[in-house]
């Protein structure tokens, strides 16, 4: 089925500087036009041909064999738990993971799955030992060990990167062990950029992978999650029995395409920013920079800076442009650059800092 041709004339950068999250990111200007003319069918039926394109490229570049749309991150990682593991069975995770922390306990409520959590290390990392610890023997007492689930970029360690090396020997050990791996790459093409290397490389090492389209690649919703084709046929199903079947979809995955192809090649940028506002910060009294990976900027007030958290959010937010932030924990922040946070922006942002500090 063919769209009709339309023109979407609407290019207009953000008024103001929204640095809460890559999530605010706003769909370019074409992707917007692809949207309009996206040609569509019945994505549930298997007959959306920008589904399937965005499908069967998204498998490609990650070196997979199959990919399925899905509407979230969360859903995606939600999705594999449910085909890796049965209820009653156990998935190993970070105790700071984006699982075990910001998806609603669906790990437990909707799949059944026991989460073992084990402490995420300051690169990201979980120990090797940590995880070999957290496997079950056979018993029938306990529940069964079925996947390990790793995130790359780590959000909470501040945007770290796993580094290839990491990634075999999580690999190796699950293998040894006959354990699946999960990475909830919501990030992961930000990795990628950091570590120069295609996001195949990274994606050869874990059986499932979910990705965010509609974070630090712009596109407005969605997610991709990757497999082998048994792993993704069995995923189609559970996406159903979730509610994940959105018909014409291709509106969305038109986006998406732009997104894995043309967006990737742009992240330097969103780091480059990262890095002028943690570069500047550190320089300004009051501010203690902790962390500053990818496109993530970790910083807290010093007990003698002159506001509050509560008050610094609401001077940033009358400054000229606004600058929307939020306190992350007590007085810790958290600042995530996009697309929309150019380097000349990222200079804004210190240079505000400065007058308010000073």
């Amino acid at each position: 089925m063919e769209g009709t041709a339309v023109t979407v004339v609407l290019d207009q950068p953000m008024k103001n500087i929204d640095l809460r999250s890559d999530t605010v990111s706003w769909p370019t200007l074409e992707m917007r036009i692809a949207m309009a003319n996206a040609s569509v069918g019945d994505e549930v039926w298997g007959d959306d041909p920008t589904v399937l394109k965005l499908e069967k490229e998204a498998a490609e570049l990650l070196g997979k064999e199959a990919a399925l749309f899905v509407t979230s991150g969360t859903q995606g990682n939600l999705i594999s738990l449910l085909v890796h593991c049965r209820p009653g069975d156990e998935a190993i995770l970070g105790d700071r993971s984006h699982i075990v922390l910001y998806e609603g306990g669906g790990i437990s409520a909707v799949a059944g799955v026991i989460p073992k959590t084990v402490p995420v290390q300051a690169d990201g990392t979980l120990k090797l030992e940590d995880i070999a610890a957290a496997i079950r023997s056979v018993d029938d007492h306990f529940p069964t060990t079925r996947v390990i689930c790793v995130e790359n970029t780590q959000n909470k360690a501040g945007g770290v990167p796993l580094s290839l090396e990491y990634l075999k020997a999580v690999s190796d050990l699950a293998k040894a062990h006959s354990l699946k791996l999960h990475m909830d790459g919501a990030r992961v093409f930000n990795a990628a950029v950091a570590l120069g290397v295609p996001i195949s490389e990274i994606a050869q090492y874990a059986d499932s992978i979910t990705f965010c389209l509609s974070k630090a690649l712009c596109a407005p919703a969605g997610s991709v999650l990757v497999g082998t084709k048994e792993f993704i046929q069995q995923a189609k199903r559970k996406r159903k029995m979730l509610g994940g079947g959105l018909r014409q979809t291709g509106i969305l995955a038109s986006a998406g395409l732009i997104a894995i192809h043309k967006m990737p090649g742009l992240l330097h940028l969103d780091h480059q920013a990262a890095k002028i506002i943690a570069d500047g910060l550190s320089q300004i009294k009051g501010i203690r920079v902790t962390a500053n990976n990818t496109n993530f900027v970790f910083f807290e007030l010093t007990e003698d800076a002159p506001y509050t958290p509560t008050e610094l959010e609401d001077k940033l937010l009358a400054s000229e442009p606004s600058i929307l932030c939020r306190a992350y924990t007590g007085r810790h922040f958290r600042f995530v650059t996009h697309h929309w946070i150019t380097p000349e922006r990222a200079q804004q942002v210190v240079d505000t800092f400065a007058k308010l500090l000073q």
